[in-house]
């Protein structure tokens, strides 16, 4: 079942115009590790939630679900 984080990381993903493995290269990780976090397989640790964070130009407390704008 996908979480909130999960939904925001591919919306965000798709409103920013990246694949998966431009995330990835910008992220420093595998695309498969993109694809994971997707699926809400696993999670990005809280490092990475910061640079995602950035990379999207918005706050922590929206890409983890718990404010909506």
């Amino acid at each position: 079942m996908k979480n909130k984080l999960s939904q925001r990381i591919k919306e965000l993903r798709i409103e920013n115009g990246y694949n998966q493995s431009e995330l990835a290269n910008l992220c420093k990780v595998k695309q498969s590790c993109v694809s994971k976090w997707e699926r809400g397989e696993t999670l990005p640790d809280v490092e990475m939630i910061i640079v995602l964070s950035e990379l999207f130009s918005v706050s922590t407390d929206y890409l983890i679900g718990i404010k909506d704008f």
